[in-house]
């Protein structure tokens, strides 16, 4: 009997796995969501394979061996974004969709000399924490949410932190995205205030197959999966039954 396919979900910077628990609720029973903290990130330590999105790649390919995923929708929220289009583009077997949230382009993300200053002098400073956790939303977060966003913020661990300020988030993939083969969608909030659906639409679908869709989820900022959780449930139950009729 085929293996039910499975959402294996890769989170943004600065934050960890469990962002889509609320999510992983609303798809279930039919399908399960698995969430992985990367390394560096919540509670997983700083990887010994390095820190940069192929790094990354490779630690979340290990992931799907250990877990035997035979039928799989990557979906990548923000850094994770770019962590999945990264693997995408390597065609691994058992992937069957690929689904990107807000998502960290292909092309060296935008962002100025200052902001990419300020964010690394803001490392482990709770005022910051907080500042950032409500800058990034835009639909208010009930108590336990906000300090969960908080509180991964500061568990970061330094070297993930400045490795993707300083690395990650300038690398350019862009040339490998035409062996991206399988079915995609990108999700945005219209009130994102770290990137703008203009900044999909110009960086990201233009380098996805034909056809891939740009879903706008209204009154939402960065943080989808806490924000908007029925939303982004619903569309990837869509996107999976599309993925599911195509493989």
């Amino acid at each position: 009997m085929p293996q039910p396919l499975t959402f294996l979900a890769l989170h943004y910077w600065a934050g960890a796995g469990h962002e889509f628990d609320q999510v992983a609720a609303l798809l279930a029973p039919d399908y399960r969501l698995l969430a992985p903290d990367l390394g560096g990130f919540g509670a997983a330590p700083v990887p010994a394979g390095g820190l940069t999105v192929d790094a990354y790649a490779d630690a979340v390919a290990a992931f799907i061996a250990a877990e035997k995923l035979s039928s799989y929708v990557l979906v990548g929220h923000s850094m994770g974004g770019k962590i999945a289009l990264a693997l995408a583009a390597r065609q691994p077997a058992g992937l069957v969709g690929l689904a990107l949230l807000s998502p960290s382009p292909p092309t060296p993300e935008p962002m100025t000399e200052a902001d990419r200053q300020a964010s690394r002098h803001a490392w482990g400073q709770p005022a910051e924490a907080e500042k950032t956790a409500r800058h990034i939303t835009v639909r208010a977060l009930s108590a336990a949410p906000h300090r969960q966003v908080v509180a991964d913020n500061l568990r970061t661990s330094r070297a993930a932190w400045d490795a993707w300020l300083l690395h990650g988030s300038r690398e350019n993939i862009s040339a490998r995205m035409a062996a991206v083969a399988v079915p995609c969608t990108i999700l945005a909030g219209d009130q994102d205030p770290i990137m703008s659906p203009s900044v999909h639409g110009l960086e990201t679908l233009p380098l996805l197959p034909a056809g891939t869709p740009l879903e706008i989820i209204g009154g939402a900022g960065h943080l989808l999966p806490y924000e908007a959780p029925a939303e982004v449930a619903d569309l990837l139950r869509h996107f999976a039954q599309r993925c599911e009729a195509a493989s």
